[in-house]
Formats: structure tokens, C-alpha cells, sequence
């Protein structure tokens, strides 16, 4: 090794010491602006498309919502992205990348709301296309923003033409997507529980929605076995009883019907006037009950209370039927011990099934008879007796298992309530709760569930009751709770056949989706077997929203039709026509101008036997729309409408990737993409959820302003994206700490390579050993790179390139060969160095530009100068195949393994003060193994540990040698070296001061010259 000398003469000028402008101190924040700026004005990412020849890669974007600032997710989402696409780019596809945003939906629509509110204006008196005007504007005004912050990141793309949902084209297309559905069968309109957000005033789907904890009353509630027979007007004969005898005369059938009423009284009567608990924690949807339902595999009994203490709502004598397993919890809820009650005896599934229930509310003073009608009772699948009370409370209209149920029976029209509101609150004229809300305006507890228990307690209803805190869905945009509730809305049907039903995918859309799920590569697997699984359980995709900002539910219905009537939807071709070229024209906006009814179907059909639908599409269907007009209407789209790749958090197997599957199996039969990648959530550093309450949250343009977009690139690169990451403070350090040493690296290549020319080149045949070896490294870390690019795998390859340039470089080969780089004249091994770092400077700089965009730029600049050049226009060089060395690579391997040892020992004397630097040693290496004492016989072996003289031997060690566990058969006998130290390379050599310039070695003085 060199370092500049006190002693004369002065040989520092006689140094080929590294010459570089490029700083330690990388300045990105304030630098980095400068090289977006240059980017944009050479047009890097159109230079790129003129690359002629080569296959194309599509990463379709999953739009972001045009509502704020962007967050720590949405850095690390585009950053994962740009990293896609620009390896993919530099590995010689034709990687394109058009960014998009989601323009439509309530967010937008909220915000102009707030500030028609702030102004005193009501929405509902301003024209709605007026409004839907003002939220393009809003959604406009965040893309610029976002744009520009998604920029500063270093991300790459058509940033010029971006895609968006609210553009004409977008909106005509998706209109265009819904009327597939309308067109081959399997849109209808149906009153089903669907998740409904009081705050917002709208259905939502399942993508739309979140699990958080919430605390909810609950209550245990009685529903009184009767005896029917005692009030005529509750016994409905349908003829069942003579239904095996359907010759039967009207005597015959009366005598069946009269046997068989007496048949179930005297078998119930034992049980007349006991009570079914049900347990809820909705107490708002009794006033809905219309059923109570038991479960035929559980076990049932009749218990009697006998004593109980004061102030509760049982009474020595009352009888109740449980679930055997869950009785005495029940009974502990209402504050009885096991003293006061037992099991009198068991309740047969024949028994259940002849019973007959009343509300708790059945003949309440002031109920207008609205709960006097008999409960229904029957078994249902899915009751259990591992929580509740062995039997469930039936609102269908508030519940889909209950739906169902009746639906199958077919008895809906006996069992659907419409006791909700739009507003969340109970109708107006229902007796005694009519105007309560279930949540208040703020989305808070509002006053329906109190006064259902209150009015349960004043009846005698109650048996118990209590609060827990559960997980419950709450709408992702309010955060406010969302109830289920019946109302009228727009389905796709994803178990009805399409249009013919022949498709090599399937017949229906979940049929398609399924088979299409195994066609697509996942990163990581898992997301196959979670998409799978919500695919095959998920009901029928809910389209329309009650808003006003979106894509407009582009049908008609015929008036005075049922949803079930073959003519109630218009399936027309020329309609819809005149619609998708009006949409081109204008936009969605023309489906709400004056007279717009008339404009569509005049002369086609009668305008006045039809009417126009106004709900807005789900957003999700925008989104799940963009690969039609981004994939298969662009230029730069993709040639088979397919993405190669689309990339989002997790989050989205149940948002975009799964609406974009639907949607896409609905119209064309097979899924819009070929790969789907997901990641996880972004914690903090202790692994909590980021919350602006908390003051826990990592904000990406503070990340920018303090360390520079490198930095929060280089985060993700080391992070396991397939899994919840950690970021803050901390974190940050530790990155920045690896930026700088890796920075070193590529400073110490610019500096030795300053005046390197092809004249200098040396073919790798005729390189050293050392030299070799790097290469043979190289073609190891050649299919690393590459390997794990084309599998996403950036933490891998940015750990391999980072271990090989830390440890294999600067640790080892820089090291070793400074003294050769700095002190040689014009020598083989000096050339030979310098053009192994020519190749490695090549490597290093386009291996890290996906991941360092700014920083390698910055590395390449310096080296080539501002002609037009870019590090971001190069491909990956080829690594050729005859530079792997398997043999050097093991012979290599056993030469390391005795320089540990040699320099371990080294620092034990550096340490205890013996010496000062390495160069001051002369040790003796005991070497065991035949095979590693010739290879290192045959290389420069003081060189290598850097020392001024070495001596290999294959003499036992002795007992006082120095040794390594881990290192077998290698030992370390340390000696001083003998001489004088060399002015000019600071080597202790013997023949020092014995040449031509005073105080210098042999090797100097011809450096010198």
C-alpha cells in the first residue's frame, strides 16, 4: 500500500494516485432536481421506446386516487414499479410504463361538498353537471400534484400522456365494458343485503371496505314458544297435510288437518310458554326479526330457572330452551349462579321443528299489530353452539346467510322489511322507533340501538344484555361503520352463464376466473391461494352507487316491468352506440344533460316506456376497466391487450386485482394480466401502523428534503417487500449508511480509472490470477442479477451487488491491488487492474440503476461527460461465459481462507502496538493442505496480505502460532520484516536506498524512471 512520505525527496508526484471530482458527500437533495431536469429535456423515456427490435414488457399501473399527498405506500409502490420496469428495460425488453390515476368516486365528490357547505350552498340546487364539473376540476388539480411528487421519486414513464379514469376516452370505454354486461345476460337488478355506508348514503363492495374494532351492544333476547291453535287467525292452512293424498275431498283433507294440529299440540305442549333466546349484537335489526332459526346437529335443552337474584329480568319458574353448551354462559349473563337453575330435559330436532315463536313485541301497547304475526322457526346450516345461544335471530333484510336462506325457500316477499332508511335511520311511521338513527350524522352510536333494548326491557324481552368490542367493517373512505341493509341495486351475476356460455375458460364469470387464476405467475405464490379462495366464496358483484361523480349505469328499464321480466332491461345496439359516441364526444357528462333520454333512444323506441337509470358505477369497475383503454386502446399498450405484470399492495387481492379479474372475465374471458406481485403495508419501526395521532407516520417528501430520493429507494431495495416493512429515523441511518459505503466504491473506480483509455485494455486471457477470478466472480454475479430481476427480487440482487462491491472489492481486491494501482509504472498487472475496474464500473453502474436512479447517473456522468449520454439508456453488458473459472474460483477460495488467518493475526500486533501497518510484517504462514501451500506458492502471497515480505511452510506450527478455529490446518508465526522502508510504496524490503533514486525499492526506482 502507498501513502505520501516526510522524507526526501518528495515521490508524491510520481503516484498514480486516484484523480475524481466526484464528492463523498452526495448532496442528493439539493442535486437531484438537476438530473430529473436533464432527463426530461433529453427525453430518456422516448429515446428508449426508439430501441427497435425488441420483446415488450407492460406494467399496467394500478391507479392511485387523485385525492392528497402521496404517502409512504404510494413510495414504495411506484418505487417497486420504476424498479420493474427499468430492469426489465436494461435487460433488452421494451419495458413501457403509463402512469394512471382514478379520478372518480366519493373522496372527490365529499370535498366539493364540504365546500359547497362552507359557502351555504346545498348540492342538491346545483345542476349536476355543474357538479360533476367542479369535481374534474378537484381530481385534476391532484394528478398535477401527485405527478410531479411521483417524478421527484426517479420514477420513469409517459408522464406527458398519463392515463385517466375521468378522460373522455376512459369514460366512453367503461360505459362500453358496463353494456357487456347488459348485453349478455348477466346484469340484473335485485333488493338484497348489501354493505351500506349511512354516511355516505351508498352501497359498497367488499374491496371498499375495512375491518376495525368496534364496541357494539349486545343482547340476549326472548322470542315466547305459543300454542297457535289457540288463536285461529294465526294458523295458515296450505294444504301440506294433504299434500301424499292429493284425491282427498274437502272432509278428508279437514279430518288430515284437524289430526295433525292435535298431533303437534299435544307434543309441544310441555313447552308452551318457554322461551328461544337469541343473542345479537345489532339490537337495531329486531324490529326487522321475521325468523328464528336452530341448528339440527346441536344439542338442545329445556331449562328452568328456580330462584334468581333481585333486579334482574327472570323470574323463579321461567323456562328457557339452549344450547346445551352454551346455557350456563347464557345464564351467567343473566346473573344467575348454577344454583339457580337446571336442566329440566332434552329437545329433540322432532320437537323444534312443530314450534311456533312471537316477537318480544307482539302486542305492545302502540305497535299497530306491526310484530303480531308468528315467527317463523326452522334449522339453518349455519348455526353453531360455540358462541351465542344456539339459535340466530333472522332480519334478511339486514343479513346475506339469512337471505339466502329465505330466498332458496323462496319465501322473500313473507320475510323483507324496508325498515331502514338511506340515512341509516328507522322509517318514520314504524311504531315506537320511527326517525331513530343507527349512526348519527358523524358516523358515531346513534339512537336506535338504545331505544330498541329499552323498549325490549319495558316488554319483559330481555333476558340480558352487554357491550364487546369485535372487528366490524367500516367504510375505507369515511372510516365510519356500515350496516347491511336491503335495498334495490345493480348485480353482475357471476354464476349465470355468459351470453352463450361457451368460453374454453368456462361458462360463468367465477367458472372463468378460477381457471384464469392458474394461468397467472404470483409473486409471492401466496397470492394465488388468497385471491382463489375470496373468488370461490365472493356473491355477486354489487355495480351501482347512489352518487353523482362516476361513469353513469348506461341502461334503461321499461316502466311498469319486473326486474324478472324478460323485457325489463333495453338491450339495444344502436342505443348503446349513440351513447359510447356521445361519451367519446363529451364525456359521461351527457348522460345528465337535459333531454338526454331522448337524445339516446329517439326514434329507436318510445323515450316515455322507459327509464333512465342514474346510479354511478362502482369505482372499482373504473379500475377494474383501465386495461381496455390503457392494455389494448394505446399505441404503447400492450399488443394482446395483456399486462405482463400488475403490482400492488396485498390489500388489492380483494380491491383492483380482483375487480380487474372480474371485469375482465366478464367481457373477454381470461384475466388482463400474466404476473401480479403484491406487498405488504408500511409500519413504523417498532412495527406499529403509521397514524397522524400517533406522530408515528413516515412522510416520502420529508424522506426527499433530508436524505434525497436514492435514499428512499434504496430502503426499498433492502427491504422484503413480500412481508409488512419498517421505516423511520433509525432505519434511515442505516441505509444512508450503506449509500455511503457503496458511494465509496464507485469513487474509488472513477478515481483509478480517470485517464484509462483502450490503449490500456488487457485481454483476460493474459491477466493475473486475481484479475481472473473478479472476472469469474463476475459471470457468478452476471446470473444473480439477472435471475433475480426477472423475479422481482430486489432485495437479492441489491444484497449480492452490495456484498460483492463491500466485501470482494473494497475489502479484498481494491485493497490488495491499491499498491499496484498507485506505485506501478506501466505494467501487465497495473493494466490488467485497471481493466478489470473498467468492466466492473460498466456492471456496477447499470446492475444498481434500477434501484439508484440519480446516484449511478451521477457515477456515469462523471466518467463520460453531459454528451447526450445517460447510464439509463444502457442495457446490462453480457458477461461472456468463458470468464467462469470454477477452479480458480475453489483454488481462490483456499488463498482467502489463509489471508484471514494471515491478517488476524496482523491486527493482534497492530493492536498490542508491535507494528504500525501491515507493510511492517514479514510473518510465516504454516500451511497443512499440499494443494492451498502451492497455490499459494504460486501467487504473490505478501501482496495479497499486504505485507512486505511472506514465507509459506510446510513445517508443523508451533505451539505459540497463531490460529483460527473455523480456518483448519493454517497457522501464523509473526515476524518483523527486514530493510527499509521504501519512501515511495512504503514497503520494508531489503534492497531499499540500493537504486538509482535515494530511499526507494527496485520496483520504485523503475516506476520512477
Amino acid at each position: 500500500m502507498c501513502a505520501e512520505t516526510t522524507e526526501t525527496p518528495d515521490y508524491k508526484s510520481t503516484l498514480n494516485l486516484p484523480r475524481t471530482d466526484f464528492p463523498m458527500r452526495a448532496g442528493l437533495p439539493k442535486r437531484e432536481p438537476d438530473w430529473l431536469a436533464r432527463w426530461e429535456r433529453i427525453g430518456i423515456y422516448d429515446r428508449l421506446r426508439e430501441k427497435t427490435g425488441r420483446t415488450p414488457f407492460t406494467l399496467h399501473d394500478g391507479p392511485p386516487y387523485a385525492n392528497g399527498h402521496l404517502h409512504i405506500g404510494h413510495a414504495l409502490n411506484k418505487t417497486l414499479k420504476d424498479m420493474v420496469v427499468r430492469s426489465q428495460q436494461m435487460m433488452g425488453r421494451d419495458a413501457r410504463y403509463i402512469p394512471g390515476w382514478d379520478c372518480h368516486g366519493l373522496p372527490i365528490e365529499w370535498k366539493i361538498e364540504e365546500q359547497y357547505r362552507a359557502k351555504g350552498k346545498d348540492k342538491d340546487d346545483v345542476d349536476v353537471v355543474d357538479f360533476r364539473q367542479e369535481c374534474r376540476k378537484f381530481a385534476e388539480g391532484w394528478v398535477d400534484i401527485q405527478r410531479e411528487e411521483f417524478k421527484r421519486l426517479g420514477i420513469t414513464g409517459n408522464w406527458a400522456d398519463p392515463y385517466l379514469t375521468m378522460n373522455f376516452h376512459a369514460e366512453r370505454v367503461i360505459a362500453e365494458e358496463f353494456m357487456k354486461f347488459l348485453m349478455n345476460g348477466t346484469l340484473y337488478q335485485g333488493s338484497k343485503p348489501v354493505m351500506w355506508s349511512p354516511i355516505e348514503q351508498t352501497a359498497l363492495a367488499e374491496a371498499e371496505v375495512e375491518y376495525h374494532d368496534k364496541e357494539s351492544f349486545t343482547i340476549w333476547v326472548k322470542f315466547q314458544v305459543v300454542d297457535t291453535l289457540e288463536d285461529e287467525s294465526e294458523v295458515e292452512f296450505t294444504g301440506k297435510f294433504a299434500a301424499g293424498n292429493p284425491e282427498a275431498t274437502a272432509e278428508e283433507k279437514a279430518d288430515l288437518r284437524s289430526s295433525q294440529e292435535n298431533y303437534s299440540r299435544n307434543r309441544n305442549k310441555h313447552l308452551i310458554g318457554a322461551n328461544v333466546v337469541i343473542w345479537t349484537t345489532t339490537p337495531w335489526t329486531i324490529p326487522s326479526n321475521k325468523a328464528v332459526v336452530y341448528g339440527k346437529d346441536v344439542e338442545y335443552g329445556l331449562y328452568k330457572v328456580t330462584d334468581c337474584p333481585e333486579e334482574c329480568w327472570v323470574e323463579a319458574g321461567d323456562r328457557f330452551i339452549l344450547a346445551d353448551k352454551m346455557a350456563d354462559d347464557v345464564f351467567a349473563r343473566a346473573r344467575l349462579d348454577k344454583s339457580m337453575y337446571h336442566r329440566v330435559s332434552n329437545i329433540t330436532n322432532d320437537e323444534l321443528e312443530t314450534l311456533k315463536l312471537t316477537h318480544p313485541l307482539k302486542g305492545a301497547e302502540g305497535s299497530q299489530g306491526e310484530w303480531d304475526d308468528v315467527r317463523d322457526f326452522r334449522a339453518a346450516d349455519f348455526v353453531t353452539d360455540t358462541e351465542g345461544t344456539g339459535f340466530v335471530h333472522c332480519a334478511p333484510s339486514h343479513g346475506i346467510e339469512e337471505y339466502e336462506l329465505y330466498r332458496d325457500l323462496g319465501m322473500l316477499e313473507q320475510v323483507i322489511t324496508y325498515n331502514v332508511t338511506d340515512e341509516g335511520m328507522f322509517r318514520a311511521d314504524l311504531p315506537f322507533f320511527g326517525g331513530k338513527y343507527i349512526l348519527n350524522r358523524k358516523g358515531k352510536e346513534g339512537d336506535a340501538n338504545s331505544a330498541v333494548i329499552s323498549k325490549l326491557a319495558e316488554v319483559g324481552g330481555l333476558l340480558a344484555r352487554g357491550k364487546i368490542k369485535h372487528s366490524y367493517p367500516h367504510s375505507w373512505r369515511s372510516k365510519a361503520p356500515v350496516i347491511y341493509r336491503n335495498t334495490p341495486q345493480w348485480f353482475a351475476a357471476i354464476d349465470k352463464p355468459v351470453g352463450d356460455g361457451q368460453d374454453q375458460h368456462g361458462t360463468t364469470i367465477r367458472e372463468r376466473a378460477l381457471t384464469e387464476i392458474d394461468n397467472v405467475q404470483w409473486t409471492p405464490k401466496s397470492g394465488r391461494n388468497r385471491l382463489y379462495s375470496m373468488m370461490e366464496t365472493r356473491p355477486d358483484w354489487v355495480l351501482s352507487r347512489q352518487r353523482a361523480w362516476g361513469v353513469p349505469l348506461t341502461c334503461f328499464v321499461k316502466k311498469g316491468a319486473l326486474p324478472t321480466d324478460a323485457d325489463f332491461l333495453l338491450r339495444n345496439p344502436e342505443v348503446n352506440a349513440r351513447i359510447v359516441e356521445a361519451f367519446e364526444a363529451e364525456g359521461a357528462d351527457a348522460w345528465y344533460k337535459y333531454g338526454a333520454k331522448e337524445r339516446f333512444l329517439g326514434n329507436l323506441v318510445n323515450p316515455d316506456d322507459y327509464e333512465q337509470v342514474t346510479d354511478i358505477l362502482d369505482v372499482w369497475f373504473d379500475s377494474g376497466s383501465t386495461h381496455a383503454f390503457t392494455l389494448r386502446d394505446r399505441a404503447d399498450g400492450s399488443e394482446d391487450g395483456i399486462a405482463d405484470l400488475y403490482l400492488e399492495g396485498t390489500d388489492q387481492h380483494r380491491g383492483w386485482f380482483h375487480s380487474s379479474l372480474l371485469q375482465s372475465c366478464g367481457t373477454q374471458g381470461r384475466a388482463p394480466y400474466r404476473g401480479v406481485l403484491t406487498h405488504g403495508f408500511t409500519l413504523d419501526e417498532k412495527g406499529m401502523k403509521m397514524s397522524k395521532s400517533l406522530g408515528n407516520t413516515i412522510v416520502p417528501e420529508k424522506v426527499v428534503q433530508q436524505y434525497g430520493a436514492d435514499i428512499l429507494r434504496l430502503w426499498v431495495a433492502q427491504t422484503d417487500y413480500t412481508l409488512d416493512q419498517r421505516i423511520g429515523p433509525e432505519i434511515l441511518k442505516g441505509v444512508a449508511d450503506s449509500y455511503r459505503r457503496l458511494r465509496n466504491t464507485m469513487r474509488y473506480m472513477l478515481g483509478s480509472l480517470s485517464d484509462f483509455s483502450d490503449a490500456d485494455r488487457t485481454a483476460p486471457e493474459d491477466m493475473p490470477e486475481l484479475e481472473r477470478w473478479v472476472l469469474h466472480r463476475l459471470t457468478e454475479l452476471d446470473q444473480t442479477v439477472r435471475n433475480g430481476y426477472a423475479k422481482y427480487d430486489f432485495q437479492g440482487v441489491f444484497q449480492a451487488v452490495f456484498t460483492f462491491a463491500t466485501v470482494d472489492l473494497s475489502a479484498f481486491y481494491f485493497d490488495i491491488r491499491k499498491d499496484a494501482l498507485y506505485c506501478d509504472g506501466d505494467t501487465l498487472q497495473r493494466r490488467s487492474a485497471r481493466s478489470v475496474l473498467d468492466i466492473l464500473f460498466h456492471r456496477l453502474t447499470t446492475w444498481l440503476a434500477p434501484v439508484l436512479v440519480f446516484t449511478m447517473e451521477e457515477v456515469w456522468l462523471e466518467r463520460f461527460g453531459e454528451e447526450g449520454s445517460s447510464v439509463h439508456l444502457q442495457d446490462f453488458p453480457e458477461t461472456p461465459k468463458a470468464w467462469s473459472n470454477p477452479e480458480l474460483a475453489a483454488k481462490w477460495s483456499g488463498i482467502r481462507a489463509a489471508r484471514r488467518v494471515v491478517t488476524a493475526a496482523l491486527e493482534i500486533e497492530r493492536t498490542n502496538k508491535v507494528i504500525g501497518a501491515s507493510l511492517e510484517a514479514a510473518p510465516v504462514v504454516y500451511v497443512a493442505d499440499d494443494a492451498v501451500r502451492s497455490a499459494l506458492a504460486a501467487v504473490p502471497f505478501e501482496d495479497i496480505c499486504i505485507t512486505s515480505q511472506i514465507t509459506v511452510s510446510d513445517a508443523p506450527a508451533p505451539a505459540q502460532a497463531f490460529k483460527m478455529p473455523e480456518i483448519d490446518g493454517i497457522a501464523v508465526q509473526f515476524a518483523k520484516a527486514e530493510g527499509e522502508k521504501c519512501a515511495r510504496c512504503w514497503k520494508v524490503l531489503p534492497d531499499v536506498g540500493q537504486h538509482g533514486h535515494a530511499g526507494v525499492c527496485g520496483r520504485c526506482d523503475a516506476a520512477v524512471g
